[in-house]
């Protein structure tokens, strides 16, 4: 009877051993497939380390797209338009119709002025008789000289009054034309500023014309930053679609408005691609001589695809303690294939990731 017990001690033994041992190696397969699925789900980023530099003296700044011929139609005469035959978008030739005016008041003058006429064509014919036999008479010898003179003057004052009449019935005419707006030059209409039933005034602006393709960006250069501008050796404007162009022309008009202490620049594009007046372009000054002040500052530059831009906010991934923080940064001037200046929200030295949106995923690691 002991010796039995015994034998079932020992067999209980063993058991509990492989039991604790058959544990131990399926914890040890589920730590090893743990480790493995984290190791496949680790997503390596690669980074750079800003590093302190120079730049070229350069600045950038806002300009608007404008037509370089451009007119706004107004109205010559007053009263209701009674018809706005186009629209904003609308492409017009030279001398079609573009709105109507109510031409009664004009057409009233226009009577007006041909009664006048009919008026002082029979007070002319009246006189032009009477001055025919008085000069009968004076060669006759029944009346003087001076009543002779005094006809011949009622003649030529009767002369020139049908002539006012004839020029005011011209300018009544003329007035009646101007009920009719017509284009003058081919172009787009780039906005209305009256709607059928609104009154016009004479120079009352009716609408806006252009003519589309002969574009240019206009910049308001503040006075600290002429120099800069008179001495850039590259300007460039960056359209809708991220290009950077040179433009056709520069010119810089000699005036300083009095109040914002700017003056006008303008840059005729060469390629204005789907731009439209009104919209913003971004003009660079670049290559102008550094100032003596800046000439030893050290600038931060890092790459444009390092960048993370959504709507106003500039961002970067810094490293921080082996992951990734977001990182808002003010920028500078784009040096071009130099990179991007920061001007504040990085140090030198600091690690970035080099692809913002691959270490924005929720695996994304520093690569060693």
């Amino acid at each position: 009877m002991h010796t039995l017990d015994v034998d079932l001690t020992r067999l209980a033994r063993r058991r509990n051993r492989s039991i604790r041992l058959a544990t131990m190696v399926l914890t040890a397969a589920s730590w090893g497939s743990g480790l493995a699925m984290a190791a496949e789900n680790t997503l390596s980023v690669p980074t750079l380390t800003v590093q302190a530099g120079t730049s070229a003296s350069s600045f950038e700044t806002d300009g608007v797209i404008q037509a370089v011929r451009q007119a706004t139609v107004a109205a010559q005469v007053g009263g209701s338009v009674v018809e706005l035959a186009v629209r904003a978008g609308d492409r017009v030739h030279a001398g079609q119709k573009l709105a109507r005016i109510d031409e009664r008041d004009t057409q009233t003058g226009v009577s007006r002025s041909e009664a006048g006429v009919a008026q002082a064509q029979a007070e002319l014919n009246n006189i032009q008789l009477q001055t025919q036999r008085t000069r009968d008479l004076h060669r006759q010898g029944y009346i003087s000289q001076g009543a002779l003179d005094q006809a011949e003057a009622q003649l030529k004052a009767a002369e020139a009054s049908l002539k006012g009449a004839q020029a005011s019935q011209s300018q009544a005419h003329l007035a009646r034309g101007f009920a009719q707006v017509n284009a003058p030059f081919d172009g787009v209409v780039l906005a209305t500023h009256l709607d059928q039933g609104d009154l016009a005034a004479p120079g009352r602006p009716i609408l806006t014309l252009y003519v589309p393709g002969a574009l240019r960006a206009v910049v308001q250069v503040g006075a600290s930053r002429q120099e800069a501008a008179k001495h850039a050796t590259q300007i460039q404007l960056r359209l809708p679609d991220g290009r950077w162009v040179a433009p056709k022309s520069v010119q810089s008009l000699p005036g300083t408005d009095p109040i914002a202490q700017t003056m006008e620049w303008r840059l005729p594009l060469t390629d204005a691609g789907t731009m439209q007046p009104g919209q913003t372009v971004r003009v660079r000054f670049a290559g102008a001589p550094t100032p003596a002040a800046d000439r030893n500052a050290a600038r931060l530059l890092i790459p444009a695809d390092a960048l993370l831009r959504r709507g106003e906010l500039s961002a970067v991934y810094v490293v921080r303690e082996g992951h990734f923080a977001l990182t808002a940064v003010r920028t500078g001037a784009d040096q071009g294939q130099a990179g991007i200046e920061v001007l504040a929200g990085l140090k030198a030295g600091e690690r970035i990731a080099r692809d913002p949106i691959r270490a924005g995923l929720t695996h994304a690691v520093p690569a060693p």
